[in-house]
């Protein structure tokens, strides 16, 4: 499944250090939304369907998200996908 870190740098070819970038951009804006909301990171998890383990290692920016966590992540946070990422890149 193509990550949207590989997605962007297929239109937007940049250097390694950016898909880094680019993956803790993610976990900060996932960690911050979260926390907006008052939530722990695991029962944001399950709200999601995501196991806690694996939105730990996206919050910290470990992890390269997918479209479709992606947008369980939105959904967990009542959210479009493109509101998500505003921003972001």
């Amino acid at each position: 499944m193509l990550s949207l870190v590989d997605w962007s740098q297929s239109i937007l070819p940049e250097s390694e250090g950016m898909q880094d970038h680019l993956q803790k951009k993610i976990g900060d804006r996932v960690r911050e939304l979260r926390l907006k909301r008052g939530w722990s990171q695991e029962h944001f998890a399950d709200v999601c369907g995501i196991h806690r383990g694996h939105m730990g290692q996206i919050e910290r920016g470990e992890k390269d998200v997918t479209i479709s966590t992606l947008a369980k992540i939105g959904k967990g946070l009542e959210m479009t996908v493109s509101a998500f990422l505003k921003g972001i890149a």
